[in-house]
């Protein structure tokens, strides 16, 4: 007998039916905390702790599990400091990890078995990407123990949902590429397999001067047919999407690239003015009854569905179609648009997913809904019950559930997680609660950064928190849907014990318990800090005896942000990040000692000077009319929020000293 095998047999005899035979029942150890929770567990006695000397074992033969082997003898050193070698073709040995890819059609793909015994660890999965999935598993039961161990026993886990995803706005605010990437990593050590992300779109005209010329609209892919279509402020190549989708699939991301139309167009119609509509619903709508706004719409959309080589190589592809508004002629045009554009998709390879529009707009015009994916994301837009009874597959996206709109006054700014993880599955669309056979139909569910208000200073960083925030939570209901066990209080404090994923600290958060994260008795020009930069809430202060500074002096920088001793149009001291400048009443005079200490949290940044409040830039609104009309509640902010930047010194003449940079407020 292997040695693989007799770990199997070990296992189970530890955990089977002679569970407690030979361990007291005291002795045997509880279902470890993990996100999402695993599904099946028969607890052992004892731990497996791996040494200096354990190794991740694969067939030789078996190319997916040299892969996902490979993935986690690096991931387990970036997170652990601790070295797994790979050791493809060896036998397994006692201290060592067995990975196994058991090919079984009728078990779910991504599912797995992590058995447990102190002599080793042997990991089964149907497909590569259950396997990895286990690896996940296995790297988070790692973190939370203090000595690296983990449990003797049996995990049996699958997830309830197959589809797990987000969704992203880049349309209205630029994302940049190496976010995206940071992203997928975060997604994948919750098990989250789909991000989904929105390509175009444009602000809403009552924040521009009611000027459609004025109106923020972008289009974010490099166009060959239009180049002048691709967005001046930050776009992405073909070949970086390319490589984007190929990484992620590596992650066991699935990509869903978004066009929009034919709402939320104005990109198009900016580039193109006789395709716009030139009814009552203005230029962000396209005249769909024209013959050049489908030789447009078809040329743009082959550019990256189709060839042999597309852009868009995933699997699926969205077609957008939310939100057009007409007279009833106008919605049966609509939905034969978007029947036209559904085959479209499909007669180049990719299932079609778009946008439930259909209860809105209503008609006899038939929309098929054979190998179509339905986003759920308003019942008024869309019945769900419906929907399902006209053949279409779901995702669980309700507005009022999972909505994010940074800063905007509407929707969610941080989403209620506690409400989710007690009260809502996959299985509930907008309060529309499915049960039985029905839940067949429904294939998974995603939450939702929307940037409605792109020019409002909320900054890529401040999108990670929110995403952060419920990213765990989103992964635990997706996964578990209504079986999760651990109390929502138990899971919060515990999930914040985990990375965001293995080497990944995007939030630039240092402990859970407040501490100083780095001090520098004096701080040199030019001088390299130990950090890049640290995220709220945060305490920055320094002692500092003024020079003379002339404008556009820098204290600090990073890739992200400034920290101005003299800003480059005022004096004052100042930050800058995302194009935004945010000036306090502060400026430091030649010879002038003074303490400065600057305390940044999600929703305000504050200056103190000798102890006293100098600045508060918390978040300030503008109002685009008077009185209680509806126009005067379209409100925009400006958040003036600052991950401080610690990189590097700039060139400066004054005197620094005595830096102290805290993980807590201190006021």
């Amino acid at each position: 007998m292997s040695f693989t095998k007799s770990l199997l047999k070990a296992a189970v005899i530890t955990c089977g039916v002679a569970l407690c035979a030979t361990p007291a029942l005291a002795d045997v150890n509880a279902k470890p905390f993990t996100v999402p929770e695993i599904s099946g567990w028969k607890g052992g006695a004892g731990k497996f702790i791996p040494t200096s000397t354990s190794r991740i074992i694969t067939d030789a033969k078996d190319p997916a599990a040299i892969t996902v082997a490979r993935m986690l003898s690096q991931d387990y050193t970036t997170l652990t400091g601790s070295t797994l070698t790979s050791a493809p073709g060896e036998k397994a040995k006692k201290g060592d990890i067995t990975l196994k890819i058991k090919p079984n059609k009728k078990a779910n793909a991504e599912s797995y078995t992590i058995a447990v015994t102190p002599e080793g660890v042997v990991i089964t999965s149907p497909t590569e990407k259950g396997l990895y999935w286990a690896t996940r598993t296995l790297l988070q039961l790692s973190e939370l123990s203090d000595d690296l161990s983990l449990p003797v026993g049996v995990i049996n886990d699958s997830p309830e949902f197959a589809l797990r995803g987000f969704m992203l706005d880049c349309g209205r605010k630029y994302i940049p590429m190496d976010y995206l990437y940071a992203l997928v990593n975060a997604m994948a050590y919750y098990k989250m397999n789909t991000l989904h992300l929105h390509l175009n779109d444009n602000g809403f005209k009552y924040h521009y001067d009611d000027d459609w010329d004025k109106t923020q609209a972008a289009f974010r892919m490099e166009s060959s047919n239009f180049p002048e279509l691709t967005a001046r402020d930050g776009s992405y190549t073909k070949q970086e999407f390319r490589n984007l989708i190929k990484y992620a699939a590596s992650k066991g991301v699935e990509i869903i690239p978004e066009i929009d139309f034919p709402a939320h167009a104005l990109a198009f119609t900016r580039l193109k003015p006789e395709i716009a509509s030139t009814g009552r619903n203005g230029r962000d709508h396209l005249d769909i009854t024209k013959p050049e706004t489908h030789e447009f719409l078809e040329t743009l959309l082959e550019e990256y569905i189709g060839g042999e080589d597309p852009v868009f190589s995933g699997r699926r592809f969205h077609i957008g179609t939310d939100e057009y508004q007409g007279d009833s002629l106008t919605m049966e045009q609509f939905r034969g648009f978007t029947d036209r554009y559904i085959t479209f998709t499909k007669n180049h390879g990719k299932e079609p997913v778009i946008w439930g529009s259909l209860t809105h707009a209503k008609g006899q015009t038939p929309v098929q809904s054979d190998g179509v994916l339905m986003y759920g994301w308003s019942n008024g837009y869309a019945n769900p019950r419906d929907m399902i009874k006209q053949g279409y597959h779901m995702v669980s996206i309700p507005d009022g559930y999972v909505y994010i709109v940074p800063a905007a006054g509407y929707y969610y700014d941080y989403l209620n997680n506690q409400m989710l993880y007690d009260n809502w599955t996959p299985a509930n669309i907008g309060g529309t609660v499915f049960t039985g056979d029905t839940i067949k139909m429904i294939e998974g569910g995603m939450f939702a950064v929307w940037n409605d208000h792109p020019s409002n200073g909320i900054t890529v960083k401040d999108i990670h928190h929110r995403v952060m925030h419920s990213l765990p939570t989103m992964a635990a209901k997706t996964w578990s849907a209504d079986k999760v066990t651990v109390p929502f209080e138990e899971f919060d404090a515990q999930s914040h014990k985990l990375s965001e994923a293995p080497g990944l600290n995007y939030l630039a958060q240092y402990g859970l318990e407040p501490k100083n994260v780095m001090e520098e008795a004096v701080v040199t020009p030019g001088q390299t800090m130990a950090i890049e930069e640290i995220g709220y809430p945060y305490t920055v202060e320094f002692d500092i005896v003024g020079g003379n500074e002339q404008l556009g002096t820098k204290l600090f920088e990073s890739p992200n942000a400034i920290f101005w001793l003299s800003d480059p149009i005022s004096g004052q001291m100042a930050f800058s990040r995302e194009g935004h400048l945010n000036t306090f009443r502060q400026n430091i005079l030649p010879g002038e000692k003074l303490h400065v200490k600057v305390i940044g949290t999600n929703n305000s940044t504050k200056l103190y000077v000798n102890n006293k409040l100098v600045d508060d830039l918390g978040i300030s609104w503008d109002y685009h009319a008077e009185g209680n009309s509806k126009e005067a509640r379209r409100k925009i902010a400006h958040v003036r929020t600052l991950f401080f930047p610690l990189t590097k010194a700039d060139t400066f003449n004054s005197q620094v000293t005595n830096l102290k940079v805290q993980n807590f407020v201190s006021e």
